[in-house]
C-alpha cells in the first residue's frame, strides 16, 4: 500500500510565504547562490505547475524538463498566480491514484510515491530558503518534515553523489542533537545559519 503525504501544509505556507515578500526583495541572494530570491520564486513557480501534472500523469513539457529559475518571467501577477498553482498542487496530490504508477519529474521517469514525496521536500526546503531571503518565520508542519528527513538522508548515503547533483550541495555538518529542521537543512546541503546579511 502507497504511503500517502498531505503536501497542503507545506503548500499553504509557502504561499502564505509568498504574500510577505516585497517586490525591493526579489533581487535578494538565497541560500541556493545561484538564485536570486526571485530566481528562486519562479523556481516555485514552475515546480508547483510540474509536480501538479505529474500527480495527474499529464506528461508533457512542464513534467519533460527541470524548473529553472529566471525572476524576469515572474509578471505581475505571481503572488495571486503562484499561490493557486499552490493550492492546486496540494489538492492534486491528496488524490489516492497520483501515489500509484509512473509518472515523470524534471525529465526522469520515476515513481509516483517518489515524485511526490519529493514535491514535498521542494516545498519545506525552498519553503525554508524564502523564509530566510525574505526574513520571515519558517514553522515546518511535524509529519513534513519527518519525511524530509526520510528523503534526504537517503540522498546522502555514500553513492548517492551523483543523484544529489544539481540538486543537493555538499553535506554540512551540525551536531546529532540540533533539532529536526537544522538536520533536514544540513542534509540538503545548506548552513542552518545561513542569514542574507
Amino acid at each position: 500500500m502507497t504511503a500517502m503525504l498531505d503536501l497542503k501544509p507545506a503548500a499553504r505556507q509557502m504561499a502564505s510565504l509568498l504574500q510577505g515578500i516585497t517586490d525591493d526583495q526579489l533581487g535578494a541572494p538565497t541560500p541556493c547562490p545561484e538564485y536570486t530570491l526571485g530566481d528562486l520564486i519562479d523556481h516555485v513557480d514552475g515546480l508547483s505547475q510540474a509536480f501538479t501534472t505529474a500527480a495527474a500523469k499529464d506528461l508533457g513539457a512542464a513534467t519533460s524538463q527541470l524548473p529553472s529559475g529566471d525572476a524576469t518571467r515572474l509578471g505581475d501577477d505571481w503572488r495571486s498566480r503562484i499561490a493557486g498553482q499552490l493550492t492546486a498542487l496540494g489538492d492534486a496530490w491528496r488524490d489516492p491514484g497520483a501515489w500509484v504508477g509512473m509518472t515523470q519529474a524534471g525529465g526522469v521517469d520515476l515513481p509516483a510515491e517518489s515524485a511526490g514525496r519529493i514535491a514535498l521536500d521542494e516545498l519545506v526546503i525552498h519553503g525554508w530558503d524564502i523564509a530566510h531571503a525574505s526574513g520571515q518565520p519558517f514553522d515546518c508542519d511535524p509529519q513534513a518534515l519527518s519525511a524530509c528527513m526520510e528523503f534526504v538522508s537517503l540522498m546522502s548515503e555514500p553513492g548517492q553523489e551523483a543523484s544529489r547533483e544539481g540538486l543537493f550541495g555538499p553535506v554540512v555538518d551540525v551536531p546529532a542533537d540540533a533539532p529536526l529542521l537544522d538536520r533536514v537543512i544540513a542534509l540538503s546541503g545548506r548552513d542552518p545559519a545561513w542569514t542574507a546579511v
